[in-house]
């Protein structure tokens, strides 16, 4: 076998390794990747029942409902064109509103439910999480701010 030979299967035996090892990474990854979805992608894709994934958008007006245990917390989450119901079982994040943007991690249940796992709040007035943001942006429905936010004196920055 000469020189150029065993290179040349050196370097076939290395990119076999080398995608082989990144095979079983991206195998690895696929279980622990978690999409985020509007109400209306969740609408239109049927996602399956068993699939974790995050759904995003405002929580609806009048649509809070604690149960009388006072664990079990039923809302709606819109991106103003479709409504998801989801079901939460823990206590709730201090910020959480209604008319405030929220993103709820969890699984879809047969019946069309969302039953959340973990939910996040916005952290303050001006903030918006960028896939809610998007999501209305899509929808059609998303109002600019242009006014800068005051200073603590008063006067604007």
């Amino acid at each position: 076998m000469t020189r150029r030979q065993r290179r040349l299967y050196t370097i076939i035996g290395a990119m076999t390794l080398l995608s082989a090892a990144v095979g079983l990474v991206l195998f690895a990854a696929r279980d622990t990747l978690v999409y985020f979805y509007s109400p209306s992608e969740v609408a239109q894709k049927h996602l399956p029942p068993d699939r974790n994934f995050r759904i995003g958008g405002l929580v609806e007006e009048g649509s809070v409902v604690r149960h009388p245990d006072g664990t079990n917390i039923d809302f709606a989450v819109t991106d103003l064109k479709t409504r998801i119901m989801v079901r939460y079982t823990s206590l709730l994040p201090d910020m959480f509103r209604e008319g405030k943007g929220v993103i709820a991690e969890g699984k879809m249940n047969a019946d069309g439910t969302f039953t959340a796992s973990s939910v996040l709040a916005k952290h303050d007035e001006n903030y918006m999480p960028p896939e809610v943001a998007d999501a209305l942006k899509k929808s059609g429905r998303w109002k600019e701010t242009g006014a800068p936010s005051p200073a603590p004196g008063g006067t604007t920055q």
